[in-house]
């Protein structure tokens, strides 16, 4: 009895996926963008709507005039809402990011999801505590260019576990932030680009690539 002829083609495609699996977290879910982009779109209303509430309708424009002692007055509320941010898209993106690593039998917390997420806490922590410092002393207009900055850098720092798509989000956030420096008034809007739009367009391209 003959033996079914091998496809050559189909077992480079097959070894191919088995070492990206082993080298790479693929895992990350398109679905996790997209809800991470609605978070931070809600999240900028919010700001907006509190500052505005604080200072008028320019509220964001006298932020960046304030005096030390208004600005340790908007502090607690603005740190409760990015903690807020934070926290529900850390959610969200679990959530379907576990979903996803199910149905691909790829374990969420082994040595490569751990060195996904050690290569982004790093920057994304020295780069929260040098914004607040920003903040305290009085650089407000270089806030939001600082987080999307090193946002961006721990992105890029990351991709190398991951998708090759994280590597354009991560330079997308990279060119808001340069352009955000030259546009102080304009804070809040490169945030809901940038963190905002920038994931949800990332979220919609993933899905649609790899999930859908």
């Amino acid at each position: 009895m003959m033996k079914p002829a091998v496809d050559p083609l189909a077992q480079l495609t097959e070894i191919r996926a088995i070492m990206e699996r082993s080298s790479r977290f693929i895992s990350l879910s398109g679905l996790s963008g997209v809800g991470a982009g609605v978070v931070a779109l809600a999240g900028a209303g919010i700001g907006h709507w509190y500052l505005s509430r604080e200072y008028g309708y320019m509220g964001y424009m006298r932020l960046l005039q304030s005096t030390p002692s208004e600005r340790e007055l908007v502090l607690p509320f603005l740190l409760l809402l990015a903690g807020g941010i934070i926290a529900a898209a850390l959610t969200v993106a679990m959530f379907f990011t576990m979903r996803r690593a199910r149905k691909a039998n790829q374990p969420l917390w082994s040595a490569l999801g751990r060195r996904l997420a050690i290569s982004l806490i790093i920057p994304l922590a020295a780069g929260g505590l040098f914004c607040l410092a920003l903040f305290l002393r009085g650089a407000v207009s270089l806030v939001v260019p600082g987080l999307l900055l090193f946002y961006g850098l721990a992105l890029l720092n990351a991709s190398k576990y991951t998708l090759d798509e994280i590597r354009w989000l991560g330079l997308t956030q990279i060119a808001l932030g340069l352009v955000a420096v030259l546009l102080p008034g304009a804070g809040l809007l490169f945030f809901a680009l940038g963190f905002g739009l920038g994931h949800i367009g990332y979220g919609l391209l993933m899905y649609n690539r790899y999930e859908r």
